[in-house]
C-alpha cells in the first residue's frame, strides 16, 4: 500500500540564479545595424517620394485656382471695358449733359475764342540780380 509519505520526489532540482554573461556577437550586431541603415534610408526615400507628389499635387491644385481667377478676371475685364465704351459713348456725354445737367448746345455768337500770350523772353544775364 502506498503512504502519504510514499510520493515525495527523489530528484532534487539544482536552480542556480547565476545571472548568464553572454558575449556579443560583432557580426550579428553589424549585421543589425546594417539592416536598421537600410530600413532607414527605404524610409527616408519613400517619405521624399511622398512628399514630393504631395508638392505636385498642392501645385497642380494652386494652377487649376490661378487658371480660373485669370479666367473670371478676363471675363470682369470685358465687362469694364464694355462698360467703359458705353459711359465714354460721344451720344451718351451729350444726352447725360442736357437732360440731367441742363446743359445747352452754345450758340453761335456765344463762343469765344481766347488767345494765348506768349511769355516774355528772360532777360540777359547781366541785368539779372545775384545774391
Amino acid at each position: 500500500m502506498m503512504t502519504g509519505d510514499g510520493f515525495e520526489y527523489a530528484i532534487k532540482k539544482d536552480v542556480r540564479n547565476n545571472p548568464i554573461i553572454r558575449e556579443v556577437d560583432q557580426e550579428r550586431h553589424r549585421e543589425m545595424w546594417r539592416a536598421v541603415l537600410v530600413g532607414a534610408f527605404l524610409v527616408l526615400v519613400l517619405l521624399f517620394s511622398a512628399w514630393q507628389h504631395f508638392q505636385q499635387l498642392r501645385h497642380g491644385y494652386g494652377l487649376d485656382e490661378m487658371q480660373s481667377d485669370r479666367g473670371d478676371a478676363e471675363i470682369e475685364n470685358r465687362r469694364l471695358r464694355a462698360e467703359l465704351e458705353e459711359l465714354t459713348a460721344p451720344a451718351r456725354i451729350e444726352r447725360v449733359a442736357e437732360e440731367e445737367l441742363r446743359m445747352r448746345p452754345p450758340a453761335p455768337g456765344d463762343a469765344m475764342v481766347v488767345e494765348r500770350v506768349a511769355p516774355p523772353p528772360m532777360p540777359s544775364r547781366s541785368v539779372v540780380a545775384r545774391r
